[in-house]
């Protein structure tokens, strides 16, 4: 599994917005993505902007990934230790 992929699964399976780099119409685009579904090929996904319209793209226009800002990836960050 690519770094990339594991940035889509992550933004999948808890709902968070990611940061990316992606070709949109053969132009580079950055932004931030909320992820609604991923099939092997293609990925789904609202952007900050325009929450109402889901997207579809292709997997392989996908150039880079990251944490949206503010975002540090520590899912345990919220969890209360019930010790």
């Amino acid at each position: 599994m690519s770094l990339v992929e594991r940035f889509l699964r992550y933004s999948l399976e808890r709902g968070r917005p990611i940061k990316v780099m992606l070709l949109r119409d053969g132009q580079p685009w950055s932004g931030n993505i909320t992820v609604l579904s991923l099939e092997e090929n293609q990925f789904t996904y609202t952007t900050a902007r325009n929450k109402k319209t889901p997207q579809t793209m292709r997997a392989d226009d996908l150039l880079s990934a990251s944490y949206a800002r503010g975002d540090d990836g520590d899912t345990l960050a919220n969890r209360k230790d019930t010790r």
